[in-house]
């Protein structure tokens, strides 16, 4: 390892109206070595990112590059300096090829009149697919390529900008197992070529799989760092959240009552096949599949978010006709959506008009604003979840992932339904909010509330189910109970392995 760190910080300050985002934090990236920075969400990781890519500037301290001070005055102004920033959720634009997108910005130019040289462009994008061994067409248009290559693509674009420091912000929270493995050969090459990374994840497996270094903050402040050899997972937990998490899963046996959902002989002209399950009151329902297998697709169906060709459903042993969100609702079934920034809430929005909002016509009679009533009922349902905020009329864009996550869950509890359909409820959310999310679901079921759970994490679905359906390219496979459940024939059956009906 080196002992000479490329890219330094020190003493990085950073405040917003009532928020000390960051509080004289500092952090060392190394070339040729990953350093993992740890924390929860709302731990400050996001405004650092933005500091060392220059969309923010510090209130004091000092960025060195090279053991040179430099001022990132512009994102530009980091990117000619080697420093680039692979996100979550990259901004790309459908419309445009693969070659367009990696190139957008800074594109490669010839002659005297500047002319776009578009050649020169492709046999680059060629050159850097090949680099990162994603077998992607230069020509093929964004929307036409899954989740796992739009990541290539967004990597193929940072690496464009002949990047020195890397820095990857849950890289691999869309992708699947192998697409993940692939992302892991990335970072070695960028790791062999020199790069300094810092790499930004909830997942400890994938901390202590790929990091060389680790960085901990909490609520803004640095708290230590070190080599990932001489720590365990239990130090990192206590240092992110300042106590011991000794329940992630806190699951309770409840009595099941009666049956509140049934769902039969669904199927989809492209995405599943002949699904049946039945759900009782006070029964998480866990669906675990790998990327692909159509889990997402049978809950927006069930929501009325897409059409069926065949299949029928029933709440509390009464047919409900269901063509759209609405319908869903009236009838006690709603929906918390795995990309929550996109579908869950409106952002621009405060806390409070977003947890009311399909409740608009309940709560203002005669189309007359009851702003009053609004707020006691974001209150009531914000506060049972513990949603950390100045107050509830903060835009829910200013929170935390995780609390984001809350304020979805928040909105569909506030209308009381029978049904919660919760899909990837934890997804890119810190340990910490996992264990509140995961107790909050305990609490529903102890009300007499059915969940259905959708995630890609095994421990988790594992953790808190009792009952696990598994899925395969749009199939049912298998169906575990509880007392049944076996990690390595989940993992089969999710991998076309195993297919019977019920393991008993």
């Amino acid at each position: 390892m080196s002992q000479t760190p490329f890219y330094s910080l020190r003493g990085i300050s950073k405040a917003f109206p009532g928020v000390k985002a960051l509080d004289e934090v500092q952090l060392d990236l190394y070339p040729g070595e990953v350093m993992a920075l740890i924390g929860e969400n709302g731990a400050g990781k996001s405004t650092l990112v933005k500091t060392m890519t220059g969309i923010y500037q510090p209130d004091s301290g000092e960025l060195k590059l090279a053991g040179e001070s430099i001022h990132l005055a512009t994102p530009d102004a980091a990117r000619k300096l080697g420093i680039t920033a692979i996100h979550q959720e990259t901004v790309l634009f459908d419309e445009l090829s693969v070659t367009e997108n990696i190139f957008t910005g800074h594109h490669l130019t010839r002659g005297p009149l500047k002319m776009l040289d578009w050649r020169a462009m492709r046999s680059q994008c060629v050159k850097i697919l090949a680099d990162i061994e994603a077998q992607i067409d230069p020509d093929i248009l964004l929307k036409h390529l899954s989740i796992g290559q739009r990541h290539m693509v967004a990597i193929a674009r940072a690496l464009s900008f002949d990047a020195k420091v890397v820095i990857l912000d849950e890289p691999t929270a869309a992708l699947s197992i192998y697409e993940t493995q692939e992302l892991y050969k990335i970072v070695e090459k960028l790791k062999s070529a020199g790069c300094a990374i810092m790499f930004i994840s909830h997942k400890f497996d994938e901390v202590f799989a790929i990091a060389d270094r680790y960085t901990v903050f909490r609520d803004g402040c640095f708290v230590d760092q070190g080599k990932i050899i001489d720590i365990t997972q239990a130090q990192l937990v206590t240092m992110m959240v300042g106590r011991t998490v000794d329940q992630v899963y806190p699951k309770e046996n409840i009595p099941l009552g009666s049956n509140v959902l049934k769902v039969a002989n669904f199927s989809h002209p492209t995405e599943f096949n002949d699904l049946s399950f039945e759900l009782r009151a006070g029964e998480i329902l866990g669906f675990y599949g790998l990327v692909g297998a159509g889990r997402t697709e049978l809950m927006q169906a069930i929501y009325g978010v897409s059409k069926i060709t065949q299949g029928s459903i029933e709440v509390e042993g009464v047919s409900v006709i269901i063509h759209s969100p609405a319908d869903a609702i009236k009838a006690g079934i709603v929906y918390v959506p795995e990309e929550r920034q996109s579908q869950g809430v409106v952002l621009d929005l405060p806390i409070d008009q977003n947890i009311t909002l399909p409740q608009l016509s309940k709560i203002n009679k005669n189309g007359l604003l009851n702003q009053h009533s609004e707020y006691a009922l974001a209150d009531e349902y914000a506060s049972r979840l513990r949603v950390k905020a100045p107050n509830w009329h903060e835009p829910v864009g200013n929170l935390s992932g995780g609390n984001q996550q809350k304020v979805v869950i928040a909105k569909w509890l506030a209308t009381q339904p029978k049904v919660i359909i919760l899909d990837e409820p934890t997804k890119g959310i810190d340990i910490s909010s996992k264990a509140a999310v995961h107790s909050f679901m305990s609490e529903l079921v102890k009300q007499g509330l059915a969940v259905i759970m959708v995630s890609s994490e095994l421990p988790e679905v594992m953790g808190m189910s009792d009952r696990i359906i598994v899925m395969s390219e749009g199939l049912q496979v298998c169906e575990f109970n509880r007392a049944d459940f076996n990690a390595e024939k989940i993992v089969s059956a999710a991998s076309g392995g195993l297919n019977e009906k019920t393991i008993h």
